[in-house]
């Protein structure tokens, strides 16, 4: 099984994936987790990939079609893969020749999302918090680790207007075009997250009873 999850930055999709992968047993490809850990490398790449996710831009298709290609000839996505943060626009869409079974697209407001994203905190050890619905139990330290939590550069205020932006004008169109081939299905993002999560599934359900 393919599947694809859109949504704004913010939206929840990739908690809503990562639930959906531990359920069906197929991995997560998260296009922003790779290219963060590209980001962290001392080359040429890393450099350009950096000084993208910092103004709050999306690479060029060309080079995430590259990256994603090579993540996905590994072994653990032989039996299928979620695709989270990829394709970002129709271009990198039409480019995508794999069978996709269905599109999923998690709607959330514009107001929620900001909301969400300037309240998000993060460890160098992976784990992700939220002020507002899931906060460390001490405040600015990670529950895991210990250490100390920070902002992205991409969750400041200025950065995620700039990223909706972007959004309406290169991935919004994605709805449209995955509509028309009739596999997308859009769930209701503000509501809670075990909510969304059985919907979601709920979908899966009648995909493979098809």
């Amino acid at each position: 099984m393919i599947l694809i999850f859109l949504g704004k930055p913010g939206s929840g999709k990739g908690t809503q994936a990562n639930l959906v992968s531990k359920k069906i047993k197929i991995p997560v490809i998260s296009m922003g987790e790779i290219l963060r850990n590209i980001e962290k490398q001392k080359t040429l790449l890393a450099r350009i990939v950096r000084q993208r996710i910092d103004k709050g831009d999306l690479i060029p298709d060309k080079l995430a079609q590259i990256i994603l290609r090579k993540r996905l000839q590994k072994k653990d996505c032989r039996q299928g893969y979620i695709l989270d943060g990829f394709p970002r626009t129709l271009k990198q869409a039409r480019g995508f020749k794999e069978k996709i079974d269905k599109v999923v697209y998690v709607d959330v407001s514009d107001k929620t999302i900001i909301k969400r994203l300037s309240s998000r905190l993060e460890c160098s050890c992976g784990m992700v918090y939220n002020l507002v619905t899931n906060p460390p139990r001490k405040k600015g330290i990670c529950d895991r680790c210990g250490k100390n939590l920070r902002r992205r550069k991409d969750d400041e205020p200025k950065t995620i207007k700039k990223r909706l932006q972007i959004y309406k004008k290169q991935t919004r169109p994605l709805i449209r075009f995955y509509s028309q081939k009739g596999i997308l299905v859009k769930v209701d993002g503000e509501k809670g997250i075990k909510e969304i999560f059985g919907n979601i599934i709920g979908i899966l359900k009648g995909l493979n009873n098809k």
